[in-house]
């Protein structure tokens, strides 16, 4: 059981307990006071869970962010003036740059997400976090370096204040999108939420997508399909998504690879990397039925079995035949998600000893341990620095700026991704209903998926895990 679900597990246990508690109460008003009391409290009592309560955060808001970030990457002389910032030293274009505050709550601020303004970069940017905040956070400034040269940007926090002088980290990178790129997507849209604006403009790309994504097939299996057929048909109209999106981004589809595996059974297979772990719902041991769209054979196409033996091996062939400057893949420093443990384990194992190695390795989280809804906010606003507390290692950011013609781009790919097009359960649009009329949270206007506000952004953030 990994960290994410051994959180999950107490946060539940929690709820449980509290519920109980509550239950308990609720009669005893119902005993002693008036019998129609505990329905109308009852009901109030959810009203305001699901307004204030039903985030899943796993820390306290009172924690400061632990960063550490090479040595010479800080920056002197920014100051906070009047709500103004102002640098000594102007800045280089194309740079990264992250801005350290230090943020107290104000009482509203506990119940309508704090956030922190920055104006004057041509449009209004507004930085959420947790509500309650009251500890050192991480904004993001890329894209922003002519505007904090020139002395033009302001702060301004909203249901909370700024406390002290902020501090400027720089973070210099080579020119990726002059480069060969290939992104590792554990499944399709994972290339497209993460690296959209990287692949989209870099010289060269391409997408490997390593699983179907077959299972927890339920919106197929309302249209009356088995089990096992709803779990195949959403396996391989994902399939097809993970080969047609990115043309809408120039990728030609040769450059488009769909390996077929299982989804959630990586970690089973590489913990017998000879023995094939079979799909959980589709009732399939084969992986070419997924794979039928590739433009060419890999070696996992001669017995189609999913093992992780075959994995490496078509790794290995796509790493030799396109040979990218940079690889993109997820990070477990940040990401929890097994499979996409799973990628990155496989990326590092399958690049071991091979001829060709990449100059650079960019990481990405889609998914975190301790905020699931990370980054906060809302559709366009810029990307801070993810939730982060523990001591160790040294973090260097790679942030790119999209232009709203871009957000729109990345907007219609994820709009194009089967994965994302069902609607929500009801209680979570119910649930956002209630937010936004207490709580003041807007809905994306791309789409009723958790993941068009999450992805669709000023910024794209990765993360430097290796560099020549």
């Amino acid at each position: 059981m990994n960290r994410k679900q051994l959180l999950l597990k107490r946060h539940r246990r929690n709820k449980r307990i509290a519920l109980f508690i509550g239950f308990l109460l609720l009669l005893k008003v119902g005993i002693f006071v008036a019998w129609w009391l505990p329905p109308i409290l009852a009901v109030l009592l959810w009203v305001a869970h699901e307004a204030w309560f039903a985030d899943s955060l796993f820390y306290s808001p009172k924690d400061n962010y632990e960063y550490a970030f090479p040595a010479g990457s800080e920056q002197p002389g920014l100051r906070l003036e009047s709500g103004q910032l102002f640098l000594d030293t102007p800045l280089g274009a194309d740079e990264t740059l992250i801005v350290g505050v230090e943020l107290k709550s104000t009482w509203l601020g506990r119940f309508v997400d704090p956030a922190v303004e920055l104006r004057g970069l041509g449009t209004r940017d507004r930085q959420v976090f947790e509500r309650g905040v009251a500890g050192f956070r991480y904004l993001n400034l890329t894209g922003a370096a002519e505007a904090l040269s020139a002395g033009k940007i302001t702060l301004r926090g909203r249901f909370c204040r700024i406390k002290g002088q902020p501090t400027l980290w720089r973070f210099r990178h080579a020119d990726y999108q002059q480069q060969r790129v290939m992104v590792i997507a554990p499944h399709a849209d994972d290339a497209e939420l993460a690296a959209f604006a990287l692949y989209s403009q870099a010289a060269e790309s391409w997408i490997v997508t390593l699983t179907a994504g077959e299972i927890e097939a339920e919106h197929y299996r309302k249209m009356g399909m088995p089990k096992a057929e709803a779990a195949r048909i959403k396996g391989r109209l994902r399939a097809w998504d993970s080969i047609a999106v990115p043309r809408w981004a120039g990728v030609p589809e040769a450059q488009c690879v769909q390996l077929g595996y299982f989804c959630m059974r990586l970690q089973a297979m590489q913990a017998e990397p000879s023995q094939p772990k079979a799909s959980r719902e589709a009732e399939l041991s084969d992986t070419r039925l997924f794979r039928q769209f590739n433009a060419f054979t890999l070696p996992g196409d001669e017995d189609g079995a999913p093992t992780w033996n075959n994995l490496i091996a078509d790794l290995r062939a796509l790493l030799l035949k396109a040979r990218p400057q940079v690889v993109v893949l997820p990070t477990p420093l940040l990401d929890p998600h097994a499979d996409h443990i799973c990628a990155h384990a496989a990326t590092l194992e399958a690049l071991k000893g091979l001829e060709w190695q990449p100059d650079t390795l960019l990481g990405y989280a889609n998914h975190l341990h301790d905020n699931d809804r990370w980054p906060m906010g809302d559709s366009g606003a810029g990307v801070a620095l993810p939730p982060h507390f523990y001591a160790g290692g040294e973090f260097v950011p790679c942030s790119f700026s999209l232009t709203l013609s871009q957000q729109h781009d990345k907007a219609m790919a994820l709009g194009m991704m089967h994965d994302l097009q069902p609607r929500p359960p009801f209680k979570r649009r119910v649930r956002r209903v209630v937010q936004r009329i207490l709580a003041g949270r807007r809905p994306s206007p791309y789409g009723e998926d958790e993941f068009f506000r999450k992805a669709v952004r000023r910024h794209e953030l990765l993360w430097v895990l290796k560099q020549d």
